[in-house]
Order: C-alpha cells, then structure tokens, then sequence
C-alpha cells in the first residue's frame, strides 16, 4: 500500500485528482491533503477522509508519506519536487514538471541519488487514441513524415487569468505551457524530434502578461515541416484539442477536446485491424482533462508496489517538452527562427516580472 499526500488542493485537485484518488487507484490511499489556504485544504481532505494540513514541511516530516503528488502553482513544482525528494519521498509532479530545463534535470539527479521516483504527468500519453498513434507510427506506417500539426482551441475566461499566478511569467507562462503543454508534448513524442521553430503570439481576448494565443511553424529533423497552433481566447467553451500526422504512407487524426477521439485514420497499405481503431481507441470524456489520469498513476503505484523506480514518463521523457516550450518563447524574443540543438532559454518564463497584469 502505498501513501499519498497530496500538496495543492486548487483547480485540478478538485477537478480531477480527488475523483482519481477515491474512485480509480488501488494499493494506494491518500493520507494527508495540504494547501496554505486552509479551506482548501479541509474541503479535500473531507472528500478524500484524510487529514487537512497547512504547512508543506510538516507533511515531509511525516513518516507515512510514501508519494508527494504536488498540485501546486506550476511556479512552485520545481521547489516542492526538490524537497519532497530530498525528504525521501517519491514524487508525482502536474506537468510542466518546472518551468526552466536546468530544474527538471536536478529533480532527475536528486530522485537519482536518493533512490526514489520522480514522476511527471502528461497523461495525454496514456489515451488509446494517442498511443495507437504513437504505435503506427514507430511501425513505420506513415513512412516519409510530411506535415505534422497540432490544434488546441480551449476557453478560458479572464476570472481565471485573475487568480495571482495564472498567466503570469514567473509562475505559468501562457497558454504553450499551461494549457497546451500536453499537445506540444505529444507532438515531439510521436513526431519529433524537432529542430528549429518560428513563433508568434498575442493576447486576443485576455489580459494576462504572458500570451492567450500562439501560432509556429516547426521544422523536424527529417525536414518535414509542421504547426502550432494554441489559444484559450475560443468562445463560448473548449472545442478542439487535436494532433494530426501526415506521411507518404497516410494520414491520421485525433481530435475531441482531450485527443481523446479518432477523426482520421487511413493508410496506403490498410490493415484488418484500421476499420476498428477509430472505434476502440476514442473515448467519450468529459472535460479537457480527458480520462488518463487514473491509468498513468495506478502504472506509477504498481511499479513502485514492485520496488521499481523507473517512471512510465520521465524526468528527461517531459525535459524534451519543457525545451521545446522554451524554444518557442525564445523565437518570438529573438523575432525569428531558433534551433532546439542550441538549447534556447526564454529570457521571461520563469523569471520574475515587475508591475501589475
């Protein structure tokens, strides 16, 4: 059995990780769930049956906490990563697993050197849909890649750009790395990798100092090309969250709000099992959070139940991710194209900023 404590009880807590926790993961209870403000943390605890607690510390010191599942404002992850890891515990940590590269590779040591797990989620990867695309195209199906795209046309209203670190640069960024990270993740882990970028952002409809849109165009590695586009300025709700893949050998889709269903799956060369895909590998979801976070953390339970510290999705696995963010940041900095093997760095997420939104 293994103890969980969960450390943030805001927005996702309550919107996905408390149904997850009570409902989807077995060998594994939650102890203790924290958050300075103590609302928060007596509501979670009340709809886990667990203790409420206010102070992070006090929790680490806790020798019945196996697993520190942070929830935190993204700016934060990097900080309670460390010293949950440094403590001695296991780590399962919101994507981005930090906001600067140099961050996540000093979790991957730390859960190194003290032999205990370091775990990010993007949970987009465990979708059916998302891993029969990722299958057929290790097996080569699309042969020659020729244009590789992503799609996230999500809402979010100004109320929750006016939550203190929502939107912010040296907490979030803006919609690349909160709401399309996942996208961008699935994107290079399919496709890439990627070697140069040219992006352009705006805030369209919200006020925030980071950006509610960006567009980019990609090119892999294999000199195919590809795009980016990202923006929670959509109205009146989320609508789209899509990749697609295009080859010499076919071409596929998946769409839905979570790339949670298959729009497009056709092949040069058809095999028996194509005419069933779309239908067994699409799920119905409810929100943009799609339905992944169970799978992926009951795998991350069962290995540690087996004493395994190798994570279904590491440290470097999300690194990859979190540079090509910083690419995409640094192109629009710089006014043009940038190349990943050049290991760019915004000069604004993740840095603090002066002066109100």
């Amino acid at each position: 059995m293994q103890n969980l404590a969960i450390i943030g009880c805001g927005r996702v807590t309550q919107g996905r990780y408390i149904e997850v926790c009570n409902e989807e993961l077995q060998n594994a209870r939650v102890v203790v769930a924290c958050d300075l403000v103590s609302s928060k943390a007596d509501e979670c605890a009340r709809a886990l049956g667990c203790d409420s607690e206010y102070d992070y510390e006090t929790v680490l010191q806790r020798e019945d906490v196996d697993i520190v599942l942070i929830l935190t404002e993204s700016g934060y992850h990097y900080q309670h990563a460390r010293s949950a890891l440094e403590a001695g515990k296991h780590v399962i940590v919101e994507k981005p697993p930090a906001l600067l590269p140099d961050h996540v590779t000093h979790c991957v040591k730390l859960a190194a050197e003290n032999k205990r797990m370091y775990a990010p989620i993007v949970q987009n990867r465990f979708n059916p849909a998302v891993r029969a695309l990722k299958e057929s195209f290790d097996q080569g199906r699309f042969g020659r890649q020729v244009l590789s795209t992503i799609r996230l046309r999500w809402c979010r209203l100004q109320d929750y750009y006016m939550d203190g670190w929502h939107g912010t640069w040296e907490m979030d960024g803006g919609v690349i790395n909160q709401q399309a990270f996942h996208h961008v993740d699935a994107l290079q882990w399919i496709a890439g990798p990627i070697a140069q970028v040219c992006s352009a952002e705006a805030n369209v409809l919200n006020q925030l100092e980071a950006e509610d849109t960006m567009v980019a165009v990609l090119r892999f590695e294999d000199g195919s090309l590809g795009t980016i586009e990202a923006t929670t300025a959509i109205r009146p709700e989320d609508v789209e969250a899509s990749i697609s893949i295009a080859g010499e050998g076919g071409m596929a889709v998946i769409g839905g709000i979570a790339l949670n269903e298959i729009h497009t799956w056709k092949f040069v060369d058809p095999q028996p099992e194509d005419s069933t895909i779309p239908e067994y590998a699409s799920q119905a979801v409810p929100t943009g959070y799609g339905l992944s976070h169970g799978p992926l953390i009951q795998e991350i339970i069962d290995r540690l139940e087996k004493g395994e510290l190798s994570p279904p999705i590491s440290g470097e696995d999300t690194l990859v991710a979190v540079r090509l963010v910083h690419a995409l940041y640094r192109s629009i900095e710089v006014d043009g194209w940038v190349t990943l093997g050049d290991l760019p760095l915004s000069s604004r997420l993740g840095q603090p900023t002066e002066g109100p939104l």
